[in-house]
């Protein structure tokens, strides 16, 4: 921690302070990140209201959502925060939203073969879909949340950057957040360390101050993909196939291509290993194996392209097509220039399979381009 508390809160409130007075919708999860985001911006002087996004009746789970994110405790404790700093507080129900843009579309893609990321499509369709419409309904300028990202305003339009804490960077999740959505989004921790976010938590006395982060999917809390697949009808993703290597040949059976993600090393039992997941036939239930060397990927074709800030000529680009990767130097080759929605991304080194249907983040340093979905990926 560089800074006391003090110093620290001033910093912030310096860059937030032309906004005094506006009005900002406080995208309160019940967590710590976004409590101290809505105290920041209440410190700050502007016309907070605080939103709980209600996307998912827990009341169907055996475990009530506890460990998740979005949960009914959840909704408690962001209330809880809201009138400890004197905010007004709404719970927004979001689950029909929710429903068509985020869960459907991740039980059709493990029905055929993807590998969704649905925080990706909460951010794109939800928080900053329906929460912005919601917004303007509210007569509310902005939107604001807890993520670790900064944004940084400058003469030609806004950029975004990632998070100064590495550890907890969540870019890669906001690669498809469209310019016109990212004008209105504030991010006060974007600049915090996770401890030093605590420590404000702990400062203001925030009831989530000592809260543990979720580790879910928030729709999942028990962290059981599989039952839930299963329970919400998925039946095609279960249908019985052949485990084959890239030649043809035979390896073993499987009890649906739902059990598997591409890249994946771990579970497979089977023999002559080690071997990774490399391809998903939705159609032929087929799923297609390579020993660690072959798995290596070259090329991806990425759709569903948005841009925050266009590359620039001669600018060099790095992406990432997992959260978890360093960010690799590539070229960009786009399809009809980088107003389409299309492009393909080449890396100058191989590197570890991804998956369709998860994220591919453009970046020039340390600044978020944009990004799109993965739509096929091309072994080395």
């Amino acid at each position: 921690m560089s800074e006391n508390p003090e110093s620290m809160i001033a910093d912030i409130i310096a860059d937030l302070v032309p906004l005094k007075g506006v009005r900002v919708i406080a995208a309160m999860s019940g967590g710590v990140d976004s409590s101290v985001m809505a105290v920041l911006l209440k410190e700050a002087g502007l016309d907070v209201i605080g939103v709980f996004l209600n996307v998912w009746d827990y009341s169907r789970d055996e475990v009530n959502g506890h460990g998740s994110c979005c949960s009914l405790e959840d909704s408690y404790d962001a209330r809880r925060v809201a009138d400890h700093i004197d905010i007004p507080f709404y719970a927004m129900d979001m689950r029909e939203e929710f429903r068509r843009d985020v869960i459907d579309p991740f039980i059709q893609d493990y029905e055929t073969g993807r590998t969704p990321n649905p925080c990706e499509r909460c951010n794109r369709f939800v928080k900053f879909g329906a929460l912005l419409d919601a917004a303007d309904q509210l007569e509310a300028r902005f939107v604001a949340t807890g993520h670790y990202v900064q944004r940084r305003d400058s003469a030609d339009g806004i950029h975004m950057f990632k998070g100064s804490d590495n550890r907890k960077d969540q870019s890669y999740f906001l690669a498809t957040t469209s310019r016109r959505q990212a004008e209105r989004i504030l991010f006060p921790v974007g600049n915090l360390e996770k401890d030093d976010t605590r420590m404000l938590a702990r400062y203001f006395k925030l009831a989530t101050a000592e809260k543990h982060e979720s580790q879910d999917i928030c729709f999942i809390p028990a962290g059981d993909r599989i039952e839930f697949l299963k329970r919400e009808g998925a039946t095609a993703g279960f249908r019985g196939g052949d485990i084959v290597d890239t030649n043809g040949n035979f390896l073993g059976k499987h009890l649906g291509i739902a059990h598997f993600t591409l890249g994946q090393r771990k579970g497979l039992g089977l023999p002559d290993g080690p071997w990774h997941v490399v391809a998903l036939d939705g159609t032929t239930a087929r799923v297609v194996v390579a020993h660690p060397e072959d798995a290596m990927i070259s090329e991806v074709e990425v759709g569903d392209v948005s841009w925050i800030r266009q590359p620039r000529a001669g600018e060099s680009i790095t992406a990432k097509v997992r959260y978890q990767m360093q960010p690799a130097a590539c070229s960009l080759q786009p399809e009809g220039g980088f107003e389409g929605d299309g492009l393909h991304l080449v890396f100058d080194q191989a590197q570890k399979p991804t998956a369709p249907g998860q994220v591919a983040a453009f970046y020039a340093g340390e600044e978020l381009l944009g990004g799109g979905i993965v739509n096929k990926v091309y072994s080395h």
